[in-house]
C-alpha cells in the first residue's frame, strides 16, 4: 500500500469567501453549468450539504467515468475549509482504497486569496487487472 499526496496551489484576485462559495458550497448548481460538456448532474444523496453528506456527481457519454460519490467530512465556513473523500469511483476504486481532498482558501493581498489543495490518494493492497 502506497500514498501519493499532490499539492496544489493558485492565487486569485477573488475573496476567499466568494471563492469558497463558488467552488465547495455552490458547487453542485455551478459545475454542470460551467462543465457542461462532462458534467451532467450533482446530486445530494444524504444529509444537507453539511458535514457527513454524501453527493454523486454524475458526468456525460463524452467522459469515461459515469459517475462519483463524495462523503464531505469537514466544512468550516468560517475558515473557507473543506475536506472530502471519494467514496466510490465506477471503474478506479479497485486500484485505490482512497482518494481525498483538503482544500483551503486563504486570504492573499488587499482583496484576493490562495487555494491550497492536497490530494491524497491511498494505493489498493492489490491491484486487479
Amino acid at each position: 500500500m502506497g500514498v501519493v499526496k499532490i499539492n496544489q496551489t493558485f492565487k486569485t484576485k477573488v475573496t476567499p469567501s466568494r471563492m469558497f462559495k463558488a467552488l465547495i458550497l455552490d458547487f453542485h448548481n455551478l459545475c454542470p453549468k460551467l462543465m457542461f460538456s462532462s458534467i451532467k448532474s450533482i446530486e445530494l444523496l444524504e444529509g444537507n450539504g453539511e458535514a457527513g453528506s454524501i453527493k454523486q456527481m454524475n458526468f456525460t457519454e463524452a467522459s469515461p467515468l459515469k459517475y462519483v460519490k463524495l462523503r464531505i467530512d469537514e466544512l468550516d465556513k468560517e475558515n473557507f475549509k473543506c475536506k472530502y473523500t471519494f467514496i466510490e469511483v465506477e471503474g478506479l476504486m479497485h486500484k485505490l482504497d482512497s482518494i481525498s481532498y483538503d482544500v483551503r482558501f486563504e486570504p492573499y493581498g488587499f482583496t484576493g486569496c490562495v487555494c491550497k489543495m492536497t490530494r491524497a490518494s491511498i494505493r489498493a493492497t492489490t491491484i486487479l487487472r
